[in-house]
Parts: structure tokens; C-alpha cells; sequence
């Protein structure tokens, strides 16, 4: 299907029931989240959107920009129907873009948005990270970006540490795949750090939202992140799980998927 700039937008089905969509975060693609759509998928019809630099999708485009993949987004929904929304970290902060510009979800479930709100999507990194990939060395580049993200944790080790852990916790292809989307992951964190401060705005929005965060909530800023959005969105719930970190959607969908099925269909008989 087709975005409203012309950009070709793919996303993977699974299941039966109420079209929900799953919008990923940076440095992920749609397949990182079929265990998620999987858990969701006998009660729903999942569509897993395939964000733009990605796959089966379209590039992001020399006019690339927040209001781009809101409209992505609005294009999936309305080829599908969609009446829910489930998004992690930049996918989040795209999937209020859309909400704000009329997205007609019912229910949005948001985990860890990477929306920026005092500085909480640092953009310092990436000056290193580019250099290092027009070096031709993503690895050092990935680097970079681990520790600038996260200043307070992984931004904290020792870079010689990172080398060493990296590699034992990524698997090699996974690592190649998220090298190959750093060039755009910065565009898409310029995207949320320059829009800093102006989270207000999301107060008009009214649709039913399930705010989630993971063991990070005080002290990373996606955590503190989604407890300020808490206090924005006006028909809000905060829901915390001290076991999980900010990949909680992509790697451990069981815990979250029973919270995201009662959200969205408080009414067990509801379809």
C-alpha cells in the first residue's frame, strides 16, 4: 500500500479479530515483533507496520520527517481498519504524531515513547556516529549511539566493556541489520530531539491510552518520559513492569501481551 507522499508501506498479518496495529521502535523491524503479534493474535488481527527505511517498505525519502511516518501510519490504519495501536519508544512518539493529526484509534498502548521532554532524547552521539560510518566502521558507530542514548546506564561503561558485551548480546546478523539502520535512526532521533519541549500539545488528545515502562522508569529518560505523558494525556493509565527493560515488547511479549488484551477489550466477550 501507498503512504499520502507515494512511499510503498508494508506490514505483516497475523491472526483473527479486531485489526490492531504494532509500530516499532529505532533500530528494529517488523519481524523483531512477530513473538508480540503472535500473543496478540488469537483474540486480534495484527498488522505489523513495516516502517519506512525498512524491508518491504519505501526509503525514508529526502523530506523525511515526523509528519512522514504519522501519515504511514494513517495510511495502514485506514487499509486495515485498525482500531487499536500498539507502539514502542520512536514508534510511540510517531504513533501520537498521527493521534494528534486525527489518527481515529480507539485505544493506543505506548511503551517507553520516545518522545523528548527536557532533553530526554539526547542527540550528541551523533556527530561521532556518522563520522564512523562514513569511515566504514558501523561497529564503532553502533557504539556511539549505545552510549549516547543512554548516558545514564550503558552511556557509563567503559567503551573496551561495550566491545566485549556487545557482541554476546547481539547475535552477528541482528547487529548488521541494526548497522544498516543507523544512517536513518539519526534522522529519527533528530526528529524527536528537535521538537523538545512541545509535549504539551498531546493534552488534545482524547483517545484511551496505556502508558508502559519498564525497570528504567526513574532513571532513564524514556522512563521518565512516559510518567510526564501520564500527567498530559488526559484519558490516561500508567502501567510498570520492574522486570523489564526498554526491548520489553520485542523480548518479553507474554508478560505484556494479557495487559495489552485486557486494555483493549475490557469486555472479554467484546470483538
Amino acid at each position: 500500500m501507498y503512504s499520502a507522499d507515494g512511499t510503498i508501506i508494508g506490514y505483516r498479518t497475523v491472526g483473527t479479530g479486531p485489526a490492531l496495529l504494532i509500530v516499532p521502535g529505532a533500530l528494529a523491524v517488523a519481524a523483531d515483533y512477530d513473538a508480540l503479534a503472535a500473543a496478540l493474535a488469537e483474540r486480534f488481527t495484527v498488522h505489523t507496520v513495516e516502517r519506512r527505511g525498512r524491508g518491504t517498505s519505501g526509503p525514508q525519502g529526502d523530506a523525511y520527517g515526523a509528519d512522514a511516518e504519522a501519515a504511514d501510519i494513517e495510511a495502514v490504519r485506514a487499509a486495515t481498519g485498525a482500531r487499536f495501536v500498539v507502539a514502542q519508544s520512536f514508534g510511540a512518539f510517531v504513533t501520537l504524531e498521527a493521534a494528534l493529526a486525527g489518527s481515529a484509534f480507539e485505544r493506543m498502548a505506548l511503551y517507553e515513547p520516545g518522545v523528548c521532554v527536557d532533553g530526554s532524547v539526547p542527540f550528541g552521539w551523533a556527530d561521532e556516529c556518522l563520522r564512523h560510518l562514513d569511515a566504514g566502521n558501523p561497529a564503532e558507530a553502533f557504539l556511539a549511539f549505545v552510549q549516547g542514548i543512554n548516558p545514564e546506564s550503558s552511556g557509563k561503561a567503559p567503551r573496551w566493556l561495550l566491545r566485549l558485551i556487545i557482541p554476546l548480546a547481539i547475535k552477528k546478523p541482528e547487529r548488521l541489520r541494526k548497522y544498516a539502520l543507523l544512517r536513518g535512526t539519526i534522522r529519527e532521533h533528530r526528529e524527536s530531539s528537535r521538537r523538545d519541549g512541545d509535549y504539551a500539545k498531546y493534552a488534545a488528545i482524547g483517545t484511551p491510552t496505556l502508558l508502559m515502562a519498564g525497570k528504567g522508569v526513574g532513571n532513564t529518560g524514556a522512563g521518565r518520559t512516559t510518567v510526564r505523558l501520564k500527567d498530559v494525556l488526559p484519558v490516561s493509565e500508567l502501567a510498570l513492569y520492574p522486570k523489564l527493560d526498554h526491548f520489553g515488547p520485542e523480548n518479553s511479549p507474554t508478560t505484556i501481551a494479557p495487559a495489552l488484551t485486557a486494555f483493549f477489550l475490557p469486555d472479554p466477550h467484546a470483538t
